[in-house]
């Protein structure tokens, strides 16, 4: 009789990130760690905070940080448009690995060491410092924005299709604490009524 049952299919989640955001590097990591621990069809999408932002008033250290917050971002459009959407899992992870871990602020720097450690074309640097892939780039960044169905920020994930803004996290939950939320975060996603949850942040703690 438990032959004829059919297995369950893995949760399908998708990660928009903007290869800049400290807050997009936390969630990209507690997926990583949940996707480790148990079957999910987790895949990720670039997004963009200098896209979002480019037309607004912002205070001269955020203003700074979108716009060094291209370069990243658009070396991702390059990649994803030459090998594929699968590409940038790995090119997310040695970007925010520089950029948020090591504290590299050196953008031509870390787009250099990140391509050569994937032996991808050192050419698709030179994306940093045109808009040659924008099209791509805020095509990806609308499809994050319509998953929400309003105008946010990262991380944006979907869970089984459901999208929303976060969750946004200090530090990485590891093992079942990143399960637990995993699971509140999947019944989350499958409740139509839910809209909104949100608490004051702590200081970001990479660990």
């Amino acid at each position: 009789m438990e032959d004829d049952i059919a297995p369950q299919a893995a949760t399908a989640v998708v990660c928009y990130f903007d290869p800049s955001c400290p807050f997009a590097w936390v969630t990209s990591r507690w997926l990583l760690e949940v996707e480790r621990l148990q079957p999910i069809d987790l895949r990720f999408r670039i997004m963009s905070l200098s896209v979002l932002n480019e037309h607004r008033e912002l205070e001269p250290w955020y203003r700074e940080f979108n716009d060094r917050a291209w370069g990243p971002a658009r070396v991702c459009a390059a990649a994803e448009a030459h090998h594929g959407n699968a590409v940038l899992r790995d090119l997310y992870t040695a970007l925010g690995s520089r950029i948020h871990v090591a504290r590299n602020k050196d953008v031509d720097a870390v787009v250099a060491e990140s391509l050569d450690e994937l032996g991808l074309p050192a050419s698709l640097a030179e994306a940093a410092h045109t808009d040659a892939y924008d099209v791509p780039l805020r095509a990806g960044h609308q499809a994050g924005q319509e998953a929400v169905g309003e105008e946010a920020g990262t991380p944006v994930i979907t869970v089984d299709g459901a999208g929303f803004f976060g969750p946004v996290l200090t530090s990485l939950p590891k093992g079942e604490e990143a399960i637990r939320l995993f699971r509140a975060t999947r019944t989350l996603a499958g409740m139509g009524a839910f809209a909104e949850l949100k608490r004051g942040r702590g200081a970001l703690d990479f660990g």
